[in-house]
């Protein structure tokens, strides 16, 4: 796929957010510096956009501070704007690499139902096999005959093996003998699916911990990443999940899917200042390879409206 068409993928699922931003943001005339009235708009149409109030503050700081020595005029200030918000998302774009030694390298996957999470880890495995790493899926989510089911679709398009278990059977053991496999065949990354049940909080932790005691007999390293996917539909709601799954899983990185037709993208910005949590990728779309790492200055170029 050519950057051209992702980043004209990246441009049409930003469109709502990028559009829900320019539209509340103040007009400028050539001033050299900022009002308070102007500052607070912008401050406003950020939060709107669902950047957060953390994120709104420090830009509207950041942009209060700043002289402007040849005047603004509106797409003068987006792009102060844009770099404002590339300066939050720097720090936290991190594609998830494969490292581990030895393999393979043991990624669980975590999430609420419905936020993308079993198609996600059939992107992110298309997305490490591009890379020429071999690839091996764990169907840990026992609890829905449906997610074991996708998994196996997904696992057969993409040509990979798959190690599943019985409807409610113990997912700790599933991912026990998934790592023995993966080992034995010298897969380079295994992808664990996770139940996502977050109405009984004490259940779910106690099912990651045990996963992770099994992982610890055969690799104390493992799990090398516990990666939480998240559905930018939420909007905010999704700080509350990245906060809850901190607390019983140990979060380690951040995915954030449905970016594309929401107008609440920007919530990617809000958890990248508020947590710093590497963002390993971002979907932009139902497509194989609509997962990709994300690149911070164009993100904030698309979702600032001044991308070309």
């Amino acid at each position: 796929m050519s950057s051209d068409s992702w980043s004209d993928r990246l441009l049409g699922g930003f469109r709502k957010t990028s559009e829900r931003l320019v539209e509340n943001l103040p007009g400028i005339g050539g001033a050299t510096r900022l009002s308070d009235e102007q500052l607070d708009q912008i401050e406003d149409a950020l939060i709107l956009s669902d950047l957060g109030p953390r994120a709104a503050g420090r830009i509207r700081d950041k942009l209060a501070a700043g002289r402007f020595e040849k005047g603004l005029d509106d797409r003068a200030l987006r792009e102060a704007v844009a770099e404002e918000i590339a300066a939050i998302l720097r720090p936290v774009a991190k594609p998830l690499d494969v490292v581990a030694f030895p393999r393979p390298q043991v990624i669980l996957v975590i999430g609420v139902n419905g936020s993308g999470k079993t198609t996600t880890i059939a992107k992110l495995a298309h997305l490490f096999q591009e890379q020429d790493y071999s690839v091996m899926l764990a169907a840990g989510d026992t609890f829905r005959a449906a997610a074991i089911g996708q998994l196996k679709v997904w696992a057969d398009r993409l040509n990979i093996p798959v190690i599943t278990g019985p409807e409610g059977g113990d997912p700790a053991s599933i991912v026990f003998d998934a790592v023995k496999a993966a080992t034995d065949a010298g897969i380079d990354a295994l992808i664990v699916d996770t139940a996502g049940r977050l109405h009984n909080k004490r259940e779910l932790m106690d099912e990651l911990a045990k996963i992770r005691r099994v992982l610890g007999r055969i690799n104390p390293e493992a799990p090398h990443d516990v990666v939480l996917v998240l559905d930018a539909t939420n909007g905010q709601n999704a700080l509350q999940q990245i906060e809850i799954f901190k607390e019983v899983a140990g979060v380690t990185g951040l995915i954030m899917t449905k970016l594309d037709g929401t107008a609440r993208g920007g919530v990617l910005v809000a958890a990248a200042e508020q947590y710093g949590l590497p963002i390993h990728a971002i979907g932009v779309g139902e497509k194989i390879d609509d997962l990709r790492p994300f690149d911070p200055d164009l993100l904030a170029k698309v979702i600032a409206g001044v991308f070309q």
